[in-house]
């Protein structure tokens, strides 16, 4: 077990938070190709300790020594540097133009009017090493193509913005979100930042402290460590402008609210204690809608293993990890999937159930009705858990608990396509709660056949992260894509959180990302399926080569070459 940082004390927080405020107006003013070279050198400190960073992740996971190593790899170091490529070129197109990089020619119209805005991929190295997959970023209704420019970067156009110092409560599952919401404040709020880390991976503290050196150095960038004293030390402070959080709507409500029967009776009156702004990304229960098809045996296996996937990364302590599972009830391939995810389920490791709770509420989950349990549940483990759930009970917990564990529920709905796509996309907009990410399963024949009904359902579906054929985790780790809930959220009622971070393009109008990948893999990808040269996306769950692609592709982003990108491809083609 990795010892936890020691706690930071008052005095010591309040020194820091002096120092910030006395930076923030020199990072309001610094030149934008001087924010660019300390992103640079940044990038340089998060490739140097790479290593160290996914080692202490994958030993706090017990994770040593599986295939599952590459999870720490992807989601952790490689994702920041992605992300710093990704907000460097912004910067570096708003220095030379005025606005962020993004060609006429990707903007397009929408059946209902909207614009949409093709943000991935992004030349020959995104075609080849995530072949197949592309992302778009839809628009609020009512902004055309003319006016979405002038919406983007919006704080690079202030003549003279204001300093601003932002709390950011770091997330305690993926080792990337506390740097990445970091780096949004930075870059797109224009705020200075205090990153309060979590205390379930505060031993990333001083990995991270090392990685951005240049902004600690700088005065931008401080770290305080603790639990609740230290973030209400922190969110009283008058030296804080605004907050940030990735968490639970719990917590959310403490901070705006307050505590107890008090903080109640304000959220019911609408007195919210806190009068500073307040972002947050707050996850929800995540659906995955299958729609039927003419499905082979071999997608049968590769989809249960795309389910698998969106279920146990990280062993299901993900804000958008699925939790129902949403399929039609008069498909034959319905039972047949459902026995290929079980047979999944069975063949995965145990992992321990690193994160507080997950036992009880993996057991609250399951106590409803019968459920199917693979792997060890002694220990600090939990068992990988399906359990079928009637889309018609109110009072089922797996509707509106976030399991935030190895629990998956599946409900089966009647009807047609026609009349399944509607009634499916109502129950995971009306019945499910948050509106973080969703997830969809399409065969391509059937996609052609009711494109219609296909692309209504996605337009209809209330959440911030789209993905068909893939999982929204991939949405997280592009960083071009939005990453929150759907807008409409107030403090009274935050769901799953109120705007958007990553966004390296800076829109300001965003509803939605969506995202798409191919149905099958290579080679069967290339027989109408949406062709790709991936056999197995890295991220998988069951891809046997992820713990060596992790380190290649850090290698690749922060050495991009033909011969860099060659070894990640060859790599991804023995997945």
């Amino acid at each position: 077990m990795i010892a936890s940082h020691a706690v930071t004390e008052a005095p010591a927080i309040d020194a820091e938070l002096a120092e910030l405020r006395a930076a923030a107006p020199r990072w309001s003013r610094l030149p934008v190709l001087a924010k660019v070279a300390l992103l640079k050198d940044c990038r340089d400190g998060v490739y140097a300790v790479r290593e160290r960073w996914a080692e202490a992740a994958i030993a706090a996971k017990g994770l040593r020594g599986t295939g599952l190593e590459g999870e720490e790899w992807i989601s952790g170091p490689w994702a920041v540097l992605y992300a710093l490529n990704r907000y460097i070129a912004t910067l570096e197109g708003i220095a030379a133009n005025g606005s962020p990089p993004l060609p006429a020619s990707r903007i397009r119209v929408g059946s209902d009017g909207r614009s949409i805005a093709q943000v991935f991929p992004n030349g020959p190295y995104d075609r080849l090493l995530l072949n197949g997959i592309s992302a778009e970023v839809w628009m609020e209704p009512g902004l055309s193509p003319v006016e979405l420019p002038a919406t983007m970067a919006t704080w690079y156009r202030e003549h003279d913005p204001q300093p601003r110092v932002a709390l950011v409560l770091g997330a305690g599952n993926i080792a990337s979100i506390p740097p990445l919401d970091v780096l949004y404040k930075l870059l797109a709020d224009g705020a200075v930042c205090m990153l309060k880390m979590n205390p379930v991976n505060d031993y990333l503290g001083p990995i991270f402290e090392r990685a951005f050196a240049p902004l600690v150095d700088e005065g931008f960038l401080r770290f305080a460590y603790g639990g609740p004293e230290v973030g209400q030390h922190l969110c009283a402070s008058p030296a804080i402008d605004e907050i940030h959080i990735t968490g639970s709507d719990a917590t959310h409500d403490a901070i705006v609210f307050g505590l107890g029967e008090e903080g109640a009776a304000r959220k019911r009156a609408g007195e919210p204690l806190l009068k500073k702004p307040i972002t947050s990304e707050l996850g929800n229960v995540s659906p995955t809608i299958v729609f039927p098809g003419d499905w082979s045996d071999a997608d049968l296996l590769f989809q249960a293993e795309n389910i698998v996937t969106q279920k146990l990364h990280n062993n299901g302590f993900n804000c958008i990890a699925a939790q129902v599972l949403i399929l039609p009830q008069d498909w034959a391939g319905t039972p047949r999937l459902i026995a290929a995810i079980e047979a999944v389920l069975r063949s995965l490791p145990d992992r321990p159930a690193y994160y507080p709770g997950a036992a009880n509420r993996c057991e609250r989950l399951s106590q409803v009705g019968e459920s199917v349990a693979a792997g060890r549940t002694d220990d600090g483990y939990t068992a990988r858990t399906i359990r079928r759930a009637d889309f018609t009970d109110r009072a089922d917990p797996a509707f509106a608990v976030e399991a935030f564990s190895s629990f998956l529920a599946y409900v089966t709905i009647p009807g047609e396509f026609e009349r399944y796509a509607l009634d499916a996309v109502a129950f995971a907009n009306d019945r499910l709660r948050g509106t973080l990410g969703a997830n969809i399963i399409v065969h391509p024949r059937s996609e052609r056949e009711h494109a219609q009904r296909i692309e209504r359902a996605v337009a209809d579906l209330r959440y911030g992260c789209i993905a068909i054929n893939a999982w929204t985790g991939v949405g997280f780790l592009l960083t071009e894509a939005t990453w929150g809930a759907f807008p409409g959220h107030s403090l009274v009622d935050v769901g799953s959180g109120i705007g958007v971070v990553h966004n390296s393009f800076l829109f300001s109008h965003a509803e939605k990302t969506v995202l798409r990948a191919p149905f099958a893999p290579f080679p069967r990808s290339l027989f109408g399926f949406g062709g790709t040269l991936l056999p197995k996306p890295p991220w998988f769950v069951t891809n046997k080569t992820a713990a060596s692609i992790g380190p290649a592709l850090c290698e690749f982003e922060y050495r991009r070459s033909p011969l860099t990108a060659l070894r990640v491809a060859l790599l991804a083609m023995r997945g």
